[in-house]
């Protein structure tokens, strides 16, 4: 009987050394478990450092165990998401409200970029070179800044434009002194610009020639102009002649052609109006001053028939018909001497 009691208590010892011996390992077990997932981190936010125990496996994690907030815009390093590492340091930036101008419209942005190009960037407002950002693109960003983006544009403009044509006069011995006579008229020429605007926002800032093409050269005019001053030797085809002794009139000469608006061609007296540098041209004056027919010699105009009249054509005044507006221009307003040939 004793025996049998001695060989219990030896086989019931056995099975409790085990037992204590599977509790104890698994205790150890368990703490180098523990002890391997808790790392120690360093939290740099609102200008602090805090030291944060964390068994979690992501800084996104461990920081909201540690009721720390992050928000949707603020920036940390490194990410939210990556693994936590014992003795790392993770370094939050609290995003702030800025204002962007940009497009005709005012954004609200709320950013942790450090500067205003960086900003731009991360809010997919593109830039070009060419573009104004004020302030400056490495300006750091600032609580409440108002950034203003002015989108700078070229666009190029064709255009046509009139080249001048020169006037050259030539002496000729077999007209009065005086007389003219266009042996060449002269025509315009053509050139083709190209004019390069800058906008800004759309509007005109300035404009600058960059290229002019000649596509037609401009032809001159050549006038004949005479030098023969004895008025007596000059004769038209009638045979008529003005003498020296002749009635003369100091007049003021204007000038006219039927180019302008409201001109007709048919004169006071029923006649078609002419210019005629051999002949008689079509002169309008005050018939109480120049009756209607009167043939006359006008200084640097030559022969002329008073056949017209006007209501601007008063007292000593006479007008003075011409075929084209630059010949009208090139006599403007002068006086001179009028005589009647007998």
């Amino acid at each position: 009987m004793v025996e049998k009691m001695k060989g219990n208590l030896k086989k019931n010892f056995s099975k409790g050394s085990k037992v204590t011996l599977f509790i104890v390992v698994a205790i150890v077990v368990l703490s180098i478990s523990v002890f391997t997932c808790m790392k120690s981190i360093t939290v740099a936010v609102d200008g602090k450092e805090y030291k944060v125990i964390t068994f979690n496996s992501t800084y996104r994690a461990a920081l909201k165990s540690s009721n720390i907030v992050v928000g949707p815009k603020d920036k940390a390093t490194p990410s939210l998401d990556s693994k936590v590492v014992n003795g790392s340091k993770i370094n939050i930036i609290r995003s702030i409200n800025v204002k962007v101008k940009v497009d005709g419209k005012v954004l609200v942005i709320n950013s942790a970029e450090d500067n205003v190009g960086k900003m731009l960037e991360a809010e997919g407002i593109g830039l070009q070179d060419s573009d104004k950002v004020s302030p400056a693109r490495n300006s750091i960003l600032k609580d409440g800044m108002m950034v203003e983006v002015v989108r700078v544009g070229f666009k190029d403009i064709k255009g046509t434009s009139a080249i001048d044509y020169t006037t050259v006069t030539k002496n000729d011995g077999s007209m009065q002194k005086g007389v003219t006579k266009v042996l060449q008229p002269g025509q315009p020429g053509q050139k083709e610009t190209v004019t390069r605007l800058m906008l800004e926002n759309g509007k005109e800032i300035s404009r600058q020639l960059v290229s002019e093409t000649i596509k037609t050269q401009p032809v001159q005019e050549i006038v004949a102009v005479g030098t023969v001053s004895n008025v007596s030797t000059v004769s038209v085809s009638r045979g008529v002649a003005a003498s020296s002794s002749a009635k003369s009139i100091r007049m003021k000469a204007t000038a006219y052609t039927t180019n302008e608006p409201g001109v007709g061609t048919t004169t006071a007296t029923g006649t078609t109006v002419k210019r005629n540098v051999n002949g008689y041209s079509t002169v309008a004056v005050d018939p109480r001053v120049i009756p209607l027919g009167t043939k006359l010699y006008i200084e640097g105009y030559g022969y002329a028939i008073a056949e017209d009249t006007g209501g601007a054509i008063n007292g000593n005044v006479i007008d003075l018909f011409f075929y084209t507006l630059s010949e009208v221009n090139t006599w403007g307003v002068r006086y001179v001497n009028v005589y009647v040939v007998k």
